[in-house]
């Protein structure tokens, strides 16, 4: 199983909404009424941007989920496995975990979580059925969605191809 070069990582790969629900859906929706206390994500110290590859991690108050995802409709969500204090190692690439590396993601920092959307995507094309994770603030929300075998975010309100499932 590849590990995107993270110690301790081991993504578990699900496909649709009713999957991700079934796994976790509880833990997700138990997110509810958190802070937010930090998103980190890999970034690519040479060019100084952000290695979409890896995980996302958003962290509330000691709980952090790792939101992936990779081909056109896997997603994986791992929880507390990821140590951001150790290296990421990609050959070819000098990779750091930093900290709200976008201004987006710092004004999050801090507000409590109102819920989790699990975002269909309904358009008829290859990506049917592909499943976004969106964290919905009072005032914002940031969405960690599938960029065709990598990782993409997303500030705005679901667009008209996606349906969206609240889960707290």
């Amino acid at each position: 199983m590849f590990d995107f070069g993270i110690d301790g990582y081991q993504p578990v790969w699900l496909h649709g909404r009713r999957e991700v629900v079934r796994e976790h859906g509880h833990r997700l929706s138990g997110l509810a009424g958190r802070t937010l206390t930090g998103v980190w994500m890999a970034w690519d110290v040479e060019d100084d941007e952000w290695f979409c590859d890896c995980p996302v991690l958003f962290d509330f108050d000691g709980e952090q989920v790792e939101v992936n995802h990779q081909k056109f409709d896997d997603l994986s969500l791992t929880w507390n496995t990821i140590d951001i204090g150790r290296p990421v190692r990609w050959p070819g690439f000098d990779l750091r975990w930093r900290p709200e590396p976008l201004p987006e993601l710092d004004a999050l920092r801090s507000l409590t979580l109102k819920g989790i959307e699990l975002l269909e995507w309904t358009g008829r094309d290859l990506a049917q059925g592909r499943v976004d994770v969106s964290f919905d603030f009072e005032v914002n929300r940031a969405t960690v969605f599938n960029a065709l075998d990598e990782n993409g975010l997303s500030f705005v309100s679901p667009g008209p191809h996606q349906r969206a499932y609240a889960l707290g």
